[in-house]
């Protein structure tokens, strides 16, 4: 009957957990919809709006890695706490903001609290679960992370549609009140409370020099980025080469720093955790630019209304919640073959999905994009939460928000270049059309997910060169 228990107990706080990783998540592509609403409620400037969009990832990908870390050294729950409360008031903020000043100040704070979120949900995962329980866990949470990047146009078209130009948009934050007030006492009842610190035991060491130098180094990266359009001139590129150097410092200040790290750089000795890390940021450079490159397409090239451009990516959310799942299921068994195959899937979805818009142009690209997209989806299931159980499945779970940490870094980070590459190329090849230009930035989507793919594959061939002397009499 204890048994029964605890499973009941963890059981709930995974609810708990997912809601928060949906609603930080649907954040991430729910404003997208909302742009032309705001600009013309809050008369914001092309620079405004992208700080809108760019302002709340930037945020999230600094916080990913401290907060991590500050979870595993102090309480989870209480950071986890923490950040619902913050992300709560701060989409209050947005939503009733008067002016883009404000409403960009409260996403650079609601990017701060996701980023306090995510790495608690995955150190807890961790911490609660252990073997195909774990697996199990983490296939959900895959689920979440699909459904709410992709089901966000969808429910911003919805809101904006339903509740009109001038209010839609800041329902778009505010539909955020009720879940996080609703999560708050529920987090606190069913969330592990942290380990009591004995009599002279030493707390450990939050490093704060290594976040310092993973904090410059990490928005010197992000910055030129998902700056690229509003910041004229080149000079911004020399960013990334002197971010490159700041990084280099921190890995060396790691090495040599006399007590616990920030980050456990023996991790990456591990190869399910480095290739598991390689694989999330090149798929995650693709899966996000599928989304920004379609519903640009449908909204600016064949003047869909939000609505109707949130429609046509459902199927992609439904196929990748469905097969998040069984991926879960199967991960145990199949390891990185199961995540090999989902790419090879995403591969044959979004090839036939660039066929589908030629063969089938003008306004009925939703209806023939449909069964493609729900193909590519099914892959992208067998993708996310398979790679993020394998790539945490030799992290001790005293280390586990930090080792999430790192790997959703990977992902944010990857999210800004392949938006920023896909961006380029589909405004690039304007000159010659929409559904031209669509499918120029669908090709460098595909390049991303299969550079994902052979890193799989380079893993898989690895794993067994490794096996074959124990196979052989």
């Amino acid at each position: 009957m204890i048994g029964a228990s605890g499973f009941d107990t963890r059981r709930r706080a995974l609810a708990v957990c997912l809601v928060a990783a949906f609603m930080s998540g649907l954040d991430v592509s729910i404003v997208n919809v909302a742009l032309p609403s705001i600009r013309e409620g809050l008369r914001a400037t092309e620079d405004g709006l992208q700080w809108t969009l760019s302002g709340y990832a930037l945020t999230f990908g600094l916080l990913l890695i401290p907060a991590g870390r500050l979870g595993d050294a102090r309480s989870r729950r209480a950071i986890f706490l923490f950040g619902v409360a913050l992300f709560t008031l701060s989409s209050a903020a947005c939503g009733f903001a008067g002016d883009m000043t404000l409403l960009i100040g409260a996403r650079l704070v609601q990017g701060m609290a996701a980023g306090m979120l995510n790495p608690q949900v995955s150190g807890l995962i961790q911490q609660m679960f252990g073997g195909y329980e774990r697996a199990r866990a983490f296939g959900a949470l895959g689920a979440t992370i699909g459904v709410s990047t992709a089901a966000g146009p969808l429910i911003g078209g919805a809101l904006v549609s339903i509740l009109g130009p001038e209010h839609g948009w800041r329902w778009v934050f505010l539909v955020n009140l009720p879940v996080g007030i609703a999560l708050l006492p529920l987090a606190y009842r069913v969330l592990p409370a942290p380990r009591k610190v004995e009599s002279g035991e030493r707390r450990e060491d939050m490093d704060p020099m290594g976040v310092l130098l993973l904090g410059v180094g990490v928005a010197g990266l992000l910055l030129p980025i998902i700056q690229r359009h509003q910041w004229e001139g080149g000079t911004k590129w020399l960013l990334i080469p002197a971010a490159l150097t700041v990084l280099v410092g921190f890995v060396a200040w790691e090495r040599v720093y006399p007590r616990e790290p920030l980050i456990d750089l023996s991790l990456f000795r591990k190869r399910s955790y480095s290739m598991g890390s390689a694989i999330a940021l090149f798929y995650f450079a693709g899966f996000t630019g599928i989304f920004f490159t379609f519903t640009l397409y449908l909204q600016s090239g064949l003047a869909y209304s939000p609505l109707m451009a949130g429609l046509a990516i459902t199927p992609f959310a439904l196929g990748s919640a469905s097969a998040s799942v069984v991926g879960g299921r199967l991960v145990s068994r199949a390891g990185r073959r199961l995540v090999a195959a989902g790419l090879t899937t995403v591969i044959v979805g979004l090839s036939a999905t660039m066929a589908a818009t030629a063969l089938v142009p003008g306004h009925g690209v939703g209806l023939a994009t449909a069964l493609p997209l729900l193909v590519a989806g099914v892959g992208s299931g067998l993708v996310i939460s398979p790679n993020q159980a394998i790539t945490l499945s030799e992290v001790p779970p005293e280390g586990g928000g930090s080792a999430a940490g790192v790997l959703q870094t990977g992902q944010r980070l990857g999210s800004a270049v392949g938006i920023a590459a896909v961006g380029s190329t589909v405004f690039g090849s304007l000159s010659d059309g929409w559904p031209t230009a669509f499918r120029h930035g669908l090709l460098v989507v595909l390049l991303f997910i299969a550079v994902a793919l052979a890193a799989a594959l380079y893993d898989l061939l690895r794993t067994h060169r490794s096996a074959a002397p124990r196979d052989q009499p």
